[in-house]
């Protein structure tokens, strides 16, 4: 019941990364993978460096996000980034990542007002979702994700710009990602999760990819499994070799 889309490949670099930096490492990315074409390979910056690299990216095969928004449109809200003003910059938004949740407060109710907000300008919104380790050992997965896509997409209708992340939070960062098999489990349940709200033909459409701890040597095997439609990568996509590395290894899977 897999998503017939190319493997999507997102490079999340959080707070990482001068617009020098950034500009840097994505002239080098661009050098070796802008040829791949069975692959949808996204870059997602810091705020500050998305204007630069959205000139270098013109007419590449490279796609554009940012990793996080507010839902207001505009406003006085000191600090924030609104959709309009993303729109204009890039075609994909990170939401609701488990460093948002966890960190920063943010609730499902405030994940869904900003997805749907995004979804009002045009963006892509690249949703996580994922449980914690203590949520996984007492046997509460299933649920706690199934809540985050349910409230997280309350009264969004249609899905079918939506990107779905599953991130299993013990996994971020930890060098020990989720087994292939455990991960393609759950990205099974996710998928029939979505089917119950907007059918089946919308959910076997809707991109979904696992996150955490994906390097070049792992990638091919998330994506072997039927229901793994792509990655959503942290640590390796800071590096160019290893972010290239993984891309190609992805374009030689589905």
């Amino acid at each position: 019941m897999s998503s017939p889309v190319n493997p999507i490949i997102v490079g999340n670099w959080k707070m990482n990364a001068t617009i020098e930096e950034a500009t840097t490492l994505v002239a080098q990315i661009k050098l070796r993978i802008e040829s791949i074409k069975n692959v949808d390979t996204v870059v997602c910056p810091p705020f500050t460096a998305l204007s630069s690299i959205q000139e270098l990216l013109t007419n590449s095969t490279i796609g554009l996000g940012a990793q996080d928004m507010y839902h207001e449109i505009t406003g006085a809200f000191t600090g924030e980034i609104s959709p309009s003003m993303l729109s204009e910059l890039c075609e994909f938004v990170i939401l609701g990542h488990s460093e948002r949740r966890s960190m920063f407060g943010e609730t499902d109710q405030a994940v869904c007002n900003k997805i749907s907000s995004a979804l009002k300008v045009g963006l892509k919104p690249i949703m996580c979702v994922g449980e914690t380790l203590t949520s996984r050992q007492n046997g509460n997965a299933n649920a706690d994700v199934q809540q985050q896509i349910i409230l997280g997409l309350k009264n969004i209708q249609p899905i079918h710009n939506l990107v779905i992340a599953y991130e299993p939070i013990w996994a971020i960062g930890q060098g020990k990602p989720a087994t292939p098999n455990d991960a393609q489990n759950m990205m099974s349940f996710i998928r029939k999760t979505l089917s119950l709200s907007y059918g089946e033909s919308s959910a076997k459409s809707t991109p979904i990819l696992y996150g955490g701890s994906v390097t070049a040597d792992n990638v091919c095997d998330f994506l072997a499994q039927a229901d793994i439609d792509g990655a959503l990568v942290g640590g390796a996509s800071l590096n160019h070799n290893t972010f290239s590395d993984l891309v190609i290894n992805a374009s030689n899977t589905k």
